[in-house]
């Protein structure tokens, strides 16, 4: 190993241990900082809800915090605010993940606040009342958003109605409205639970102690009811070709939002399909795909691509927004950039610039207790090794050109490409 790999994290400098519960406690001594940096994740996400429940995962995430069994909304908020901690819990798809922040000194505060929001809420009528009434809000508004509508048309026709990606994890108008607090206290009660949790401590305090505040928080935590993890199968070509249009009056602008399964976050080729996607996408301007549509033809207001790489198959998306009479000269020039990117190697220059890019960026990442923490969290949620960061390097300069070719090819079938279109109506104009 060298010197610059010692110097991060890395399987010598992480301290791992595992509670008899289920829950894995990593840990990283930062004293350089006087602040010390929790990340964590539970097996809660949206996968678990019913699709005509949609939202109540995140729902339920959201309104931790707003009372337990020992105290309330003001209780719990001014004990953070005195000491200028924070704390915040979030629902994804997979997962109900959790951050906060606090002094070395505060940490067991953090820790007490965090276990009791997760282990005994009471989900306080009018504060969840609130939080309805905002997420509604937000809705209400996204329905006029462009960019938002052809996301959504992309999502849910590329995942059918049977598969849990075909949902928003912030729910809908109709499923938010429906939800009552004897479903959030029944979902806590059947979903929350310590099998499977990741807490992830960085910062100016010692592993040993920063594992026992995490045990004697959560250790003696038991849930008999909580579920086998659940998977996202990858779905069928049912969606091939699909072109989806929503229509939205009194818009002046269209976007874009095409969209194909890509690869889960644990799949050989990650990596290779990682590069691909900034060459296409990502890097510099925005890639092949931003040079193109957007400073050379002038098609797009913006344009650019991600690969999403989560715990299941997540899509691989292009996006672009476009005045309306230019839509399909933007999707055609996309498509152009799709086809070559799949039938012929990057150049030597293309792929060195973006090796370059993916491993230069990495130690900014490493800057903050909060970016380390985010890291070494990954690695232990998809089992990538306590060393993957140190080997990170040798791994993206390990990539070849014809690897980025094969991951490309695996995934961006132009003909199973759904292509999703929001905005004004054209056939009015």
């Amino acid at each position: 190993m060298t010197n610059l790999q010692a110097s991060i994290p890395n399987e010598s400098n992480i301290t791992r241990a595992e509670l008899d519960n289920g829950i894995t406690i990593l840990v990283y001594e930062n004293p350089a900082v006087q602040s010390v940096n929790v990340m964590g994740s539970l097996q809660a996400g949206s996968i678990y809800e019913k699709p005509e429940q949609s939202g109540l995962a995140s729902l339920a995430a959201s309104a931790l915090m707003t009372g337990t069994t020992s105290r309330d909304f003001d209780a719990i908020h001014g004990a953070l605010e005195d000491v200028g901690a924070d704390l915040g819990f979030r629902g994804h798809v997979h997962k109900v993940g959790f951050s906060g922040k606090a002094l070395a000194e505060d940490l067991s505060l953090l820790f007490d606040t965090a276990g009791d929001a997760l282990r005994n809420p009471i989900f306080p009528a009018e504060h969840v009342e609130r939080l309805r009434g905002e997420r509604l809000t937000w809705l209400q508004y996204s329905s006029f958003d462009t960019r938002y509508r052809a996301a959504k048309a992309m999502r849910e026709a590329l995942y059918p109605a049977s598969h849990p990606y075909h949902y928003g994890t912030y729910g809908d108008q109709d499923s938010i409205g429906k939800i009552t607090m004897d479903d959030l206290k029944d979902f806590h009660a059947g979903h929350f639970g310590p099998r499977g949790m990741i807490v992830v401590i960085v910062g100016a305090v010692e592993a040993s102690d920063a594992v026992q505040l995490a045990a004697d928080a959560f250790g003696d935590w038991r849930n008999s009811e909580q579920p086998a993890v659940r998977q996202a199968h990858v779905p069928d070509n049912a969606a091939d070709g699909l072109r989806p249009t929503v229509v939205v009056p009194g818009k002046t602008q269209s976007d874009i939002h095409m969209g194909i399964v890509g690869p889960a976050r644990k799949a050989e080729d990650y990596l290779a399909a990682q590069l691909a996607n900034s060459v296409l996408g990502e890097f510099g301007m925005m890639g092949r795909i931003g040079k193109s549509v957007r400073e050379e033809k002038g098609l797009a207001y913006y344009a650019y691509s991600r690969l999403g790489g989560g715990h299941g198959p997540d899509p691989w998306t292009i996006s672009a927004g476009v005045n309306p009479d230019n839509v399909e000269l933007a999707i055609a020039s996309i498509m152009e950039e799709i086809e070559r990117l799949t039938s012929e190697t990057v150049t030597d220059e293309d792929l060195a610039d973006n090796q370059s890019y993916f491993t230069g960026r990495m130690p900014l990442r490493l800057e903050s207790n909060e970016g380390i923490a985010s890291h070494i969290h990954s690695m232990e949620s998809f089992d990538l090794g306590l060393d993957y960061l140190a080997n990170y390097h040798d791994m993206i300069y390990g990539v070849t050109k014809e690897d980025l070719l094969r991951a490309a090819q695996n995934y961006l079938r132009p003909v199973g490409m759904v292509v999703a279109v929001a905005g004004p109506d054209q056939a009015a104009s």
